[in-house]
């Protein structure tokens, strides 16, 4: 079965704007088509420039932005073919058997528009069936709302890097190389065709040896607890190190921006290959690292050999911390996640400072020198201070 392409004025029905402006732009060669075609890629980049001329730009920017192909994304808007809404909410909650209000949770934990649940679509649907068979397997409602937040947090950075980076190293370079805007436009969604069939299957393959991967940790650390130790549902005891460099903003202001960067970035790598099986990197905030582990002797030993490995300055600088935190989110707060930041900023570059915590947790290959008890910002009671070294050789 062949289908037409849509006529100019179907086409500008379904942008909202007059067929007499849609001609004009054809002609003034701000939407491009090939043989006078109305391609699914042709009304998408009309599309665009129907929305940015509703943001104010004017038709002179965008004659310009669509020849030098700055506007060829918008060649690639048919690779996601727009869902028409077909259900209500009400129908959804009656097909999946979620409550109305709990459908109204998941699209908020997952961060899709609450507006887009007005009309539901064939494809949204499927997904809430997915979401009931989960909450009938019995999984808890707050463990499960979290459990899409995640997801949804980690699925939007994945695909904002993707969309970032193909800008940065695909598209610009075709800019630079002055490659004509639809011929660009096609270059692009060919490559983008071959790519992403495959980032499915690569980060289904990761999910499943870092699903692995935790479960082994998760089972030595419930082998390792103390059955007297009861810290609170959704609560548990890590170690917590902060790492970042020592004079990075000076290092900013002398070196530039990108020097300073490409340092940050051999840092934050040399952390994250170095670091024990028990240890994670949760975040990275500019030049600081969080980490958390199960095991504190491994994380401060570890800690200490690295600071023996640095040379580059800026020095890095890390503190250590074990407590009771509150997991939430993938994410791990609460005061001993505030008290690990604040030991971290009074170290030194090449230093490991560490709490009372941490020592008493001891280490075999490990001294701890005592500095004293210091007030640390935030904090009402003074802290006790240790900095770790290598154990000297009997």
């Amino acid at each position: 079965m062949t289908t037409t392409d849509p006529t100019l004025a179907e086409v500008a029905a379904q942008i909202d704007i007059k067929p007499a402006t849609l001609r004009r732009w054809v002609r003034d060669e701000i939407v491009p088509l090939r043989d006078g075609r109305w391609s699914p890629a042709a009304v998408a980049h009309a599309r665009i420039v129907a929305r940015l001329r509703g943001r104010g730009y004017s038709l002179k920017t965008l004659r310009e932005a669509s020849k030098t192909g700055r506007l060829a994304f918008g060649y690639m808007e048919d690779m996601f073919p727009r869902a028409e809404g077909a259900y209500t909410l009400a129908e959804v909650a009656a097909e999946t058997g979620l409550e109305e209000g709990m459908i109204e949770r998941v699209w908020s934990a997952m961060g899709i528009s609450q507006a887009e649940l007005d009309t539901v679509s064939e494809d949204d649907l499927q997904l809430l069936r997915y979401v009931a068979a989960v909450v009938d397997a019995g999984l808890p409602t707050v463990a499960f709302l979290q459990l899409v937040r995640v997801y949804g947090q980690s699925l939007r950075a994945m695909a904002d890097a993707e969309v970032r980076l193909f800008h940065l190293y695909v598209h610009e370079p075709l800019i630079r190389d002055g490659v004509p805007g639809l011929q660009m436009a096609e270059e692009m969604e060919g490559l983008a065709r071959d790519l992403l069939p495959l980032s499915s299957p690569i980060m289904d393959h990761l999910h499943q040896r870092f699903l692995a991967h935790f479960v082994e940790q998760d089972v030595v650390g419930h082998i390792e607890v103390d059955d007297d130790d009861e810290i609170g549902l959704g609560r548990m005891r890590v170690a917590i190190a902060f790492a970042d460099l020592s004079g990075y903003t000076r290092l900013t202001e002398e070196a530039g921006e990108e020097q300073a960067l490409d340092t940050v970035e051999r840092f934050i790598e040399n952390v994250e290959v170095t670091l024990p099986d028990e240890a994670r990197v949760v975040k990275t905030i500019g030049d600081a690292v969080m980490i958390v582990s199960s095991d504190i002797a491994a994380l401060t030993e570890w800690a200490v050999g690295f600071q023996e490995l640095q040379s580059e300055r800026p020095l890095p600088r890390i503190g250590i911390h074990s407590g009771s935190v509150l997991y939430r989110d993938g994410d791990y707060f609460g005061r001993a996640v505030n008290l690990a930041s604040r030991v971290g900023a009074r170290a030194a570059g090449s230093e490991v400072l560490v709490t009372r915590d941490v020592v008493d947790a001891g280490s075999p290959h490990l001294a701890f020198q005592r500095i004293g008890e210091v007030r640390l910002k935030g904090f009402s009671e003074a802290t006790e201070l240790y900095l770790a070294r290598p154990k000297e050789p009997a």
